[in-house]
């Protein structure tokens, strides 16, 4: 497919034309062949195989006309992008944006073409690192603008993936970018240099008053001619020595007088300062009206004939036409034509293109008259035989023809103005001789008439732009008046403007201020959020997620650019089939919810669902909010005290049968015996037997064994506070064996004390203690009733930490294996009459006092009971809350 074939050519203007009508831009001054490989790539998409086909496709299908749109704009853009031109930037053009500035002026940049965002926040980058150095900085505003709005929300939001990122340096992510689930996020510094819109560089007003202007890539994908107007406009949006950045591939091109190259190398170039009031240029090219006429065969010969007709009429004009201009009424000139230089010359100063001023001696004032009368007739003039000063110090006879040219629509009439050299003729030259005196009168009062007529012609000029100047003075003074009056307006508008300025600085003081509040605020809750660990989703009322905190991806395959997806969409990982239906629920009653759900997994956490209505200012329900809180420790727990409540049960279960056991035996021996001795009562006395009295005496020893059994039970129950004192340990047992001995000796045992322990005082309840001793003490002596050695040997030791080990040992059949590790837990007993407290009753004191109590093998037979105490000086540094000490 030629590009340039006459087909080809058409379908290209009906495409400019659908992109102007659907985009409402001008793609006419795209490169063609861009252009075309971008159709054709589009083409290839929608299966058209002719161009014509495709231009109807475009007709008929608007949303084709937006693809291709997209399609143009070539969004190829990253960070740092040819990093030796951004150090050239850095070095070379930055300083000199600062110069001179201080906190109260701007640098303000423009970035057309910005794309994505990514060179516009690498040139905020950049000035951030350089104003961080200076002691005084200024503010500095960046104008990203660009004709493609998705590419412009990108930008605002300033959110880059990984992979987009190679560009920037570590320590420049570490300073300027912020890390967020997978992407990196522009900090607020740099994102508030830059002002990001919608704007086209060829359709509307460019900026003005730039410090830098920043166009890189952009101009290679643009033809010439739409490149030589965009090259003026840069130039007009900047300032004097404002800086221009382009692509490694551009450059100004003819525009040489309006830059100087700073870095060529790197297309960093400087506004120069024209020296007069720079002009906006135009740059409306993008509205101009272009009507597409339907092709008609058979014309393109005609077409080239026409053509070849227009070339060789330009060459015999420009070979052989005379020297020509094109002048304004004013004398400005618009056109020049070759050959000028005989006639005009460039007068010393600034440059300046009036025709006056450019004239040769001897033409300014036949120039002058000529112009004169043709714009006052508006016919054509002519003044023959001029005299003009040459190069070589003679003078030249020239003709001068000033004719008016067709007015052009909204424009100022022109002139053309002619310069036909003329050759001395034979009567001229005779009548120059010497020899004829009659000659050179009548040459004389030739030129006396000429200068007659240039004089009259001079006086009724003089007298006409006399009276224009009175015309105009009378003009300027009403203008003067009228000035001085929109003066007035204007110094009220400038005072009502001022205070309008100071109340919005005021509210956008305040709107900073609000919005630095509410970043704060988003700071903290984010923080709350990612402290508190707990899931908490924000739903519409479409259940359409809105945000949500980090610990929600542990219960839903949620990330974060799953916001503005529904929550039904996404997996969960808990059993919760009725989430849905709760969730509804809750927007249509008002009402929370909660249940206690679990994970899928084996051992999964338990969690909390709390589902609450969202309202907004006006109450009103707008949506749901779902918490999700770890209660996996609290339902163990829970689940723990259960099994303990329900082994508690059992063992008082347990417990109850044995007490009534052990309290029902003795009963029902007493009342046996009390039934027999109730039978011998009533025989008479001379027959009674004597072992009534025994009898009596075995109930009553049977009763005081159920007392016992109450007695310990009271005391397992009780489990009172002991009342410390310092006491002596070893006065506690010698007082215990005493009370136990008689026992011992009824028994037959054997009984030794060994007070071996250096320090005994310990920080003790008498009571208490001494009810261990006894209590291991009876125990030792009922294990020893079937044993053939019975020896009760207690010992005391010093052991480390400040302690006091006592040591209760027998020689008895000792303790089982499988009973020991139970041995002090309630209602375990190797008795055959017990009922298994007193052990886990002496566990406790011991615990009470700061001590442990366990049971070993003795290496001589039978079991040891040892437990210890701490003594004074360890018991002091406890801080027990006890009484003073006293003696014992």
């Amino acid at each position: 497919m030629n590009d340039d074939s006459g087909v080809v050519l058409e379908a290209r203007q009906a495409i400019y034309s659908i992109l102007r009508d659907s985009a409402g831009h001008d793609f006419s001054g795209y490169k063609t062949k861009t252009f075309m490989r971008r159709v054709r790539r589009r083409m290839h998409i929608q299966q058209c195989e002719q161009i014509a086909d495709y231009v109807e496709r475009l007709r008929e299908a608007p949303e084709e006309a937006t693809a291709l749109f997209r399609d143009l704009l070539i969004n190829v853009t990253s960070f740092f992008r040819d990093s030796d031109a951004f150090d050239a930037l850095r070095e070379s053009a930055v300083p000199r944006l600062f110069e001179g500035k201080g906190a109260a002026d701007t640098v303000r940049v423009w970035v057309p073409g910005c794309s994505t965002g990514e060179e516009v926040y690498s040139i905020a980058i950049t000035l951030r690192e350089h104003m961080d150095g200076l002691r005084v900085a200024p503010r500095v505003t960046i104008f990203a603008t660009d004709i493609d709005d998705a590419a412009l929300t990108i930008a605002r939001a300033a959110r880059y993936p990984l992979a987009l990122m190679d560009g920037v340096s570590d320590q420049r992510r570490k300073r300027f970018f912020t890390a967020e689930s997978g992407s990196y996020v522009v900090v607020k510094a740099v994102r508030d240099l830059c002002v990001f819109s919608p704007h086209s560089i060829l359709r509307d007003p460019p900026f003005s008053h730039m410090d830098l202007v920043s166009c890189r890539n952009l101009l290679i994908y643009l033809g010439a001619d739409v490149q030589r107007e965009v090259i003026p406009i840069f130039h007009y949006s900047l300032r004097a020595s404002g800086i221009l950045f382009l692509g490694m591939s551009e450059s100004v091109g003819q525009f040489s007088d309006l830059f100087t190259p700073i870095d060529k190398k790197h297309c960093l170039f400087e506004a120069r300062d024209p020296g007069r009031r720079v002009r906006m240029p135009h740059f409306t090219a993008g509205l101009r009206a272009v009507s597409y006429p339907a092709p008609v065969s058979g014309k393109t010969n005609a077409g080239s004939a026409s053509q070849l007709r227009r070339s060789v009429e330009a060459r015999v004009a420009e070979g052989f036409a005379p020297p020509h201009v094109v002048v304004t009424e004013d004398g400005d000139i618009v056109h020049f034509s070759a050959r000028t230089g005989k006639y005009l010359e460039a007068a010393p100063g600034a440059p300046d293109r009036q025709i006056f001023a450019m004239a040769r001696k001897g033409l300014r004032l036949d120039l002058r008259s000529v112009l004169r009368e043709a714009i006052e007739t508006r016919r054509t003039a002519t003044r023959q035989n001029v005299k003009v000063e040459a190069d070589n110090d003679h003078t030249e006879l020239v003709s001068l023809t000033a004719e008016p040219l067709l007015d052009r629509e909204g424009g100022k009439a022109l002139f053309l103005i002619l310069f036909q050299a003329r050759e001395p003729s034979t009567a001229d030259m005779m009548s120059t001789s010497p020899t004829e005196p009659a000659g050179d009168a009548m040459r004389l009062e030739g030129e006396l008439f000429e200068t007659r007529e240039r004089l009259q012609a001079t006086i009724e000029e003089y007298e006409t732009a006399l009276e224009e100047l009175k015309s105009a003075n009378e003009e300027l003074i009403s203008m003067n008046e009228e000035t001085q009056s929109t003066n007035e307006e204007l110094e009220s508008s400038k005072e009502e403007l001022q205070s309008l300025n100071e109340e919005m600085r005021t509210v956008n003081h305040e709107l900073e201020s609000k919005i630095d509040d509410l970043d704060r605020a988003n700071s903290d809750l984010r923080n709350v959020f990612a402290s508190t660990r707990i899931a908490t989703i924000f739903m519409d009322r479409n259940l359409v997620i809105r945000t949500f905190t980090p610990a929600a991806s542990q219960i839903f395959n949620i990330i974060p650019s799953d916001a503005g997806r529904p929550l039904t969409d996404l997996a969960a990982k808990l059993d919760y089939p009725e989430l849905t239906a709760d969730l509804l629920e809750v927007l249509e009653s008002g009402t929370s919810i909660e249940r206690r759900v679990h994970k899928n997994d084996v051992d999964a956490p338990y969690y909390l669902a709390r589902l609450t209505t969202y309202r907004g200012g006006s109450q009103q329900i707008d949506g749901v909010v779902a918490t999700f809180i770890d209660v996996t420790t609290t339902t163990r727990s829970e689940e723990k005290v259960q099994k303990l409540q329900a082994d508690r049960l059992i063992s008082m279960k347990e417990m109850g049968t044995g007490l009534a056991h052990e309290i029902n035996q003795p009963l029902s021996a007493a009342a046996t015996y009390l039934h027999a001795a109730q039978r011998s009562l009533k025989i008479p006395s001379e027959r009674r037997p004597a072992s009534i009295e025994s009898i009596l005496g075995s109930a009553v020893e049977q009763v005081m064994w159920a007392a016992q059994v109450v007695d310990h039970l009271r005391e397992f129950v009780s489990r009172d506070e002991p009342k410390k004192t310092f006491s002596s340990v070893h006065k506690l047992i010698e007082e215990a064996y005493e009370l136990t001995l008689p026992t011992a000796k009824q028994s037959g045992v054997r009984g030794t004390i060994r007070l071996n322990a250096k320090d005994d005082r310990a920080l003790v309840d008498k009571v208490q203690i001494k009810q261990v001793l006894i209590n291991l003490m009876r125990n030792a002596i009922d294990a020893m009733s079937a044993s053939d050695k019975r020896e009760l040997t207690i010992s005391t030791s010093s052991v480390a930490g400040e302690m006091i080990r006592i040591d209760v040992a027998d020689t008895g059949p000792g303790v089982p294996d499988e009973i020991k590790a139970k041995l002090f837990e309630p209602f375990v007993t190797t008795k055959a009459r017990g009922i298994g407290v007193g052990l886990s009753i002496s566990r406790n004191i011991v615990e009470a006092h700061y001590g442990k109590i366990w049971a070993e093998a003795n290496p001589e037979g039978g079991a040891i009971f040892s437990f210890t105490l701490p003594l004074e000086k360890s018991a002091v540094g406890s801080g027990d809350e006890a009484r003073s000490p006293t003696q014992p």
